[in-house]
């Protein structure tokens, strides 16, 4: 207890209001709730296959898929309609890459934010002693942001894909007796998908927001603050080059003045050459 009232006291709890901090707790929750949904998903469909023998019919086939969506490996029986033989039945499909690649990236995701948000709190001093913390920090934001871009997108596809292979009507075509026209089938009911619709929604908004903490993180790193100063050390120099005269007024005034005056008191070359001569011919 000692030990989590000295931690309590030495964090700095303040950072979590600053858009850094604050989006790095929203982060660490939008990934559980992304890994939770899609990696914590089981669903079920029913289909039915009316026989002409009554007695083969089976009106209900329950079907039931989980995470990580290798549908090759799901198997139901139906009915053949011919006597009491049973047919085993495999969905087709498989779609683990992309479901496990996005909850890979969700999980560890949510360790980073969680790591990064504790160091921010009890160790913001040693974050800020050199900018190799806040470049790797910087870095690997980066790096998320765009894993979340990819693997949210692959899943939406992969998604998608899962909901045509377990659509009843193409399970259907699956069964052998559904393919004989005196035999009835159909859907009973299908999978419910609003738990993995949100497991796309929370990826695309975790994008959001790692894309969005880049700018704050950036500003952490030592090449935001030496772009910083070197900008304010041109906008100061350019200020000071502004203030200073471009020329001595005195000066020039004073010295004009002079040259002005010096060459209205001396002749001019023409009364020197001309007076001489006009006399001379008025002789």
């Amino acid at each position: 207890m000692d030990t989590a009232n000295q931690l309590v006291s030495v964090g700095t709890f303040q950072v979590l209001k600053l858009p850094l901090g604050f989006i790095r707790i929203l982060e660490w929750l939008f990934a559980i709730f992304a890994f939770a949904t899609c990696g914590g998903y089981s669903g079920q469909l029913r289909v039915s296959v009316d026989c002409m023998e009554k007695a083969s019919s089976n009106l209900s086939i329950g079907i039931d898929f989980a995470y990580p969506f290798r549908l090759y490996q799901v198997s139901f029986e139906a009915p053949v309609c011919e006597g009491m033989r049973r047919e085993l039945v495999f969905l087709i499909g498989d779609y683990s890459s992309s479901a496990e690649f996005f909850v890979t990236i969700a999980v560890f995701a949510f360790l980073y934010s969680l790591m990064a948000t504790i160091v921010y709190i009890f160790f913001k001093s040693k974050y800020h002693e050199n900018n190799r913390a806040p470049l790797i920090d910087f870095v690997v934001t980066v790096v998320f942001s765009f894993m979340w871009l990819v693997s949210s997108s692959a899943w939406a596809k992969a998604l998608s894909d899962v909901k045509l292979a377990t659509d009843p009507d193409e399970v259907q075509l699956l069964i052998s007796a559904c393919k004989d026209q005196t035999n009835r089938c159909g859907s009973v009911h299908g999978s419910r998908w609003s738990g993995l619709n949100t497991s796309v929604v929370f990826g695309f908004l975790n994008f959001v927001l790692w894309a969005g903490n880049i700018w704050f993180v950036f500003k952490e790193t030592g090449w935001h603050k030496g772009a910083s100063r070197l900008a304010g050390g041109v906008s100061e120099k350019q200020a000071g080059t502004f203030n200073q005269e471009p020329y001595n007024q005195g000066s020039f005034d004073q010295t004009g003045s002079h040259n002005i005056q010096g060459d209205l008191g001396q002749p001019s070359e023409y009364s020197q050459v001309g007076g001489p001569t006009s006399h001379s011919n008025q002789m």
